[in-house]
């Protein structure tokens, strides 16, 4: 059973515009809509929060929404401008998530993610990251996943929640209530049923189907075939004009492992031939399976750093054929090169002894491939200890910094401090008891305070911030790293609560 993404970007046209303003015409402060005309008709295609909350909305005319607010800022619809961002978005989603991305115009993506969304870490995880990284590039996304496009993409549209996750095979509980216009359906035809008095997709599926293909024609029962997953909606994925594709169609269709390894094999060496010719390594390649009942299934392998070995491509690809299901038989291979980077060439330093390398990048191939997350924890020039480290690939070169300490650091650091209770004098002292998750701990040793002041060259609001950090240890000789926001006396330097942040071995 497919397990079908839908992304929709609401208000991605006002983003657009809002982003490519270099020269800062328009104004952050005042409302913004975007016109769209035909002939002497002009309307309001997308209009941004502040112009929503004043009572303008999509499809009100021009002149309606300029009578209602004054000062409202105007700019021209641009279909190009905005089909052309949703396919950059998409092509970007198309080498992050899955090997099967689509444009769902005009303000969507969809994706299959069956079988890709372990590498995210399941399904929730997927979801609530996709919006974290559409919000951190500026833009307003409402996610949801179920067994169908139809079904994804009618709750991402009409729920009000941020993420919507669909159990396996519980898409028609979510869906029976949802209105008729969430089916896709042409305008004239969603306001035909509504002169009949249908509101909800439940009260239409449950409506004899003659009567509707009579009148409607076979639309709707298309659509409603297409919801509950009973007639199949392929995704035709996405492909720039620079990514590397090599296929393999049968006349007769083929099913048994052994065959589609052997074609695997083929299309890796066709593959690297293509990489070779252009000096590029692949770091992401999805093999896409069409089968003859017109569906598709994908495997996505990654690797650490550019590869262009054909025995090691193959391997990682056979080592996952197991999964591949052929159905009634295989039609088409095609094998993608998603993400390809130049091949880096290795000279040996000498030539007159052997030399060991040690490469660690296949075992992070092998494990990376089986879901697991595999980085590295490097220093950044920073005082604040949350923001003293980041991640970066395994394989990363090194980046020359290291931690220049003078006070000992936890092993383990929480991934935000926890409020914490404390007895203590101020200003200077430290605590003699704490409470941790409901538990009260006497403090036997202390040692500190260590202040760390703000970064006010990043955020103004860190001017005068100040932590007091302290090494405490208890009864039972647990060591912890504690923290008073504020220097004690001045409350301007912070709240003076107390905080936990991290563990020492």
């Amino acid at each position: 059973m497919p397990r079908v993404v839908s992304i929709y970007l609401p208000d991605l046209a006002i983003e657009r515009i809002r982003r490519t303003d270099g020269a800062g015409e328009l104004s952050a402060e005042r409302p913004l809509v975007v016109v769209a005309k035909s002939g002497s008709k002009r309307w309001i295609a997308a209009a941004d929060r502040k112009a929503r909350e004043a009572g303008i909305h999509v499809n009100m005319p021009a002149a309606k929404a300029q009578a209602i607010m004054q000062g409202l800022q105007m700019v021209e619809a641009d279909a190009r401008a905005d089909a052309a961002a949703l396919e950059r978005l998409t092509l970007w989603a198309l080498t992050q998530y899955s090997p099967i991305v689509a444009v769902d115009p005009p303000d969507g993506i969809v994706m299959d993610t069956e079988g890709a969304d372990h590498l995210q870490g399941g399904e929730d995880l997927m979801l609530s990251g996709i919006i974290n990284r559409f919000h951190a590039r500026g833009l307003t996304a409402r996610v949801a996943i179920a067994d169908s496009w139809g079904g994804a993409h009618a709750l991402a549209r009409v729920s009000k929640r941020v993420t919507v996750v669909v159990p396996r095979g519980e898409t028609p509980r979510f869906v029976e209530r949802l209105p008729v216009a969430s089916l896709r359906l042409p305008p004239e035809i969603v306001a035909g049923l509504r002169t009949l008095g249908f509101q909800t997709i439940g009260e239409l599926s449950a409506t004899p189907r003659a009567p509707l293909t009579l009148r409607f024609g076979p639309e709707i029962g298309r659509r409603l075939d297409q919801l509950y997953g009973r007639m199949p909606e392929p995704i035709e994925p996405i492909r720039s004009m620079d990514i590397i594709e090599v296929s393999r169609a049968f006349a007769e269709p083929i099913g048994a492992p052994e065959t589609i390894a052997k074609y695997v094999s083929r299309l890796v060496v066709k593959l690297c031939e293509a990489l070779e010719k252009k000096g590029l390594g692949v770091r992401r390649t999805d093999l896409i399976v069409h089968k003859v009942d017109n569906t598709m299934q994908a495997i996505r392998t990654g690797t650490a750093k550019p590869a262009g070995d054909v025995a090691w491509l193959t391997k990682l690809f056979k080592d996952r054929i197991e999964k591949i299901e052929p159905g009634f038989g295989i039609e088409k291979l095609a094998l993608v090169a998603v993400m390809s980077e130049p091949l880096a060439e290795t000279q040996r330093v000498s030539s007159l002894i052997e030399e060991e390398v040690v490469d660690i990048a296949p075992l992070i191939d092998v494990i990376g491939n089986r879901g697991q997350r595999i980085y590295r924890i490097t220093p950044v020039a920073s005082d604040v200890p949350e923001r003293s480290v980041q991640r970066v690939s395994a394989v990363a070169a090194e980046t020359g910094m290291s931690w220049t300490l003078h006070w000992p650091r936890p092993v383990r650091l929480l991934t935000r401090p926890e409020l914490i209770e404390v007895i203590a004098l101020l200003p200077d002292h430290p605590p003699v008891s704490i409470t941790w998750r409901g538990k009260r701990r006497r403090v036997k040793r202390a040692d500190g305070p260590e202040r760390i002041f703000g970064e006010w060259w990043t955020r103004d609001a860190e001017f005068d911030a100040v932590r007091d950090y302290f090494v405490v240890e208890d009864d039972s000789g647990e060591r912890f790293w504690i923290f008073r926001s504020g220097d004690g006396v001045d409350t301007a330097t912070g709240s003076h609560k107390w905080y936990l942040h991290g563990i020492f071995a």
